[in-house]
């Protein structure tokens, strides 16, 4: 899944430039709210979510996907809601509609039925163009699989989103740097991803979904291809970020002790939330970090694969 995620992603980046140019009505007036313009007289009910100050809501959404004369309902009526500041976790087996899920909560595709609110506009029908906005200045991914750029330093990798939202190069200087310095790898700006270990990459990755300040982080399988060690400091950073900065955290994982990091989980099973519930005695990533054997100099700096499950530290 995360493979669709970052090439829809990418796609939907690339071209961002040349489709905002002369952007569609619906484009315009559905996303209003969210890039900070005023309505076009649009009425505030059209747009904005009245209950509470939900980050997210979902009202009765369905999926449903077309394989010939097959329909394959990915969701069905589900209806949620996610605060900002909280931490959740989104779980449940393969066919789940988790997936699904993540790739509507990230404007990657549109529901078929219902309406998806993202910080208080209706964006369950925003067009392409509008969608690769909301994506650049709202939501922050991370992948399982990191998906840097290769032959392209630390440093580099994180300024692409400013790039794509046309930032100056002395500000994407600045906030890349800020970014890398906030993951702990101020030192390694220069290195390129093969130089680098699979938790170094996992936080390049997560310094490049938060350079642009987004109000929410999608994190698919985040420690999926990571060992136990460089997993729970990839939950530190998480965790961090949800106190410090009040920052909304969604992470996907088929992991129960990395679920349990979160405040919240949310277990999806045929295309319907099966439970959703808060997380009592979770696990704080600081705490275990304390407790685990600390990962030898040679082994931290060898830029292999230390840090990976590759390397056969977790089974």
């Amino acid at each position: 899944m995360n493979t669709q995620l970052a090439q829809s992603l990418n796609r939907s980046s690339a071209k961002h430039d040349s489709d905002l140019t002369t952007p569609s009505a619906p484009s315009l007036r559905s996303a209003q709210p969210l890039l900070g313009l005023r309505p076009l007289g649009l009425a505030p009910r059209a747009l904005l979510c009245e209950e509470g100050n939900a980050l997210i809501r979902l009202d009765r959404i369905h999926k449903v996907y077309h394989m010939g004369d097959v329909e394959v309902h990915a969701l069905r009526g589900v209806s949620l809601e996610i605060h900002r500041g909280e931490f959740v976790a989104i779980m449940g087996p393969s066919g789940s509609g988790k997936s699904t899920m993540m790739n509507i909560i990230g404007c990657l595709d549109h529901p078929t039925k219902g309406h998806y609110f993202l910080e208080g506009s209706d964006v369950s029908q925003v067009d392409k163009a509008g969608l690769a906005d909301i994506r650049n200045k709202s939501i922050g991914f991370v992948f399982q699989s990191f998906n840097l750029v290769p032959r392209t330093s630390a440093l580099e990798n994180i300024e692409l989103p400013l790039i794509y939202a046309g930032i100056p190069a002395g500000e994407r200087m600045r906030r890349a740097r800020a970014a890398l310095g906030e993951v702990g790898l101020a030192d390694r700006e220069r290195s390129m991803p093969n130089q680098l270990s699979g938790g170094q990459q996992q936080r390049v990755a997560l310094a490049r979904a938060l350079v642009n300040n987004p109000s929410l982080i999608l994190a698919d399988e985040p420690t999926g291809s990571l060992d136990t060690r460089t997993s729970v400091e990839v939950m530190e950073i998480f965790q961090r970020l949800n106190r410090n900065r009040n920052l909304t955290v969604i992470v996907v994982t088929h992991e129960p002790d990395i679920a349990h990091y979160a405040n919240r989980i949310i277990q999806f099973r045929d295309g319907r939330i099966r439970r959703d519930f808060s997380v009592e005695n979770g696990k704080d990533a600081g705490e275990v970090l304390m407790e685990l054997p600390r990962e030898t100099e040679d082994e931290e700096e060898s830029g292999g694969p230390a840090g990976s499950k590759e390397a056969g530290a977790k089974e």
